[in-house]
């Protein structure tokens, strides 16, 4: 199964069934090892020594992009495993990552809110998508 993924105005939402449990995927949202081995999907690459976790309501992520620029988002919501909820400062784009426990794993959703025009688009829908699926190979793995 591939993620699939639904523009609706200034909204991105993703979703994705994962052969890993709640737990598994809330570590992989949250550890750098876990975000910087799916986190480009199939568009970027992130190298693990550039990312940064204080995960902690007020504390920040970050990571470079190789070609591209650092990211930065700050938490606003941890409710282990079932939902994270951040922040990207520049643009005021918020992110909530839903996990809900499935009999065969989890079924994830990604919901992206005020989502910049460059970012109301199909390719940033399809890069989304792309993220998630990278996120099930690293899980099998």
């Amino acid at each position: 199964m591939t993620a699939r993924s639904r523009r609706r105005g200034d909204e991105l939402i993703a979703e994705r069934h994962l052969d890993a449990t709640p737990e598994r995927v809330w570590t992989a949202f949250t550890t750098a090892t876990g975000i910087a081995a799916f986190w480009g999907g199939s568009h970027a690459v992130v190298p693990p020594e550039s990312v940064t976790v204080d995960l902690r309501p007020g504390g920040s992520f970050a990571l470079d992009t190789l070609g591209g620029r650092r990211l930065r988002f700050v938490y606003v919501g941890i409710d282990p495993p079932r939902e994270l909820v951040f922040d990207e400062p520049v643009t005021g784009l918020r992110t909530t990552v839903s996990l809900r426990r499935s009999p065969s794993g989890t079924h994830l959703t990604v919901h992206q809110r005020k989502l910049p025009p460059e970012l109301q688009t199909a390719q940033a829908a399809d890069g989304l998508a792309s993220i998630l699926d990278a996120l099930a190979d690293y899980l099998e793995k």
